[in-house]
């Protein structure tokens, strides 16, 4: 969503011009932000789904920030106790936490160009928590063993 690293850059329109064109400020609004003015008061006029990136936007970066952090804390030796919504990262040594920095740090920047990122990100880090459940399991480790052990007998 390229429109967003301009955002303020909009088109300046009146409430009254507005009032008078809708049409013709809403197909403008379609390609991109328009700034409605009244008095000294401004509004802004995007599209629904421009909205809805954004605060997905807002809602992510906090939680990209905070898995960022832990994964950081983790490496500089600090631990991380499980019941936090991000300890299962402390079952990951410290290539490990950095190959899943590299991840997130990779999807992260994409997000100025596709609306996917998002969907990226949540997916690495759904995929890296699933790991570590099963990292943490005795029954897969036992099934993950026990599959080995056959692999090696054939």
């Amino acid at each position: 969503m390229a429109i967003f690293s301009n955002a303020f850059s909009d088109e300046l329109i009146t409430a009254t011009e507005l009032n008078r064109q809708p049409g013709r400020i809403l197909d403008k609004a379609y390609e991109h932000p328009i700034t409605i003015t009244r008095n000294d008061q401004s509004f802004a006029l995007l599209r629904r789904e421009d909205v809805a990136y954004l605060v997905k936007g807002l809602t992510q970066s906090k939680a990209v920030f905070e898995v960022l952090s832990v994964a950081f804390r983790l490496l500089l030796g600090q631990k991380i106790g499980y019941e936090h919504p991000y300890g299962w990262l402390s079952v990951f040594d410290a290539d490990e936490l950095q190959e899943f920095i590299k991840e997130v740090s990779e999807a992260f920047r994409l997000t100025d160009t596709s609306n996917e990122a998002w969907d990226l990100i949540d997916a690495i880090i759904h995929e890296w928590h699933e790991s570590s459940t099963a990292i943490i399991s005795p029954e897969l480790a036992a099934a993950f063993n026990d599959e080995n052990k056959e692999g090696k007998s054939c």
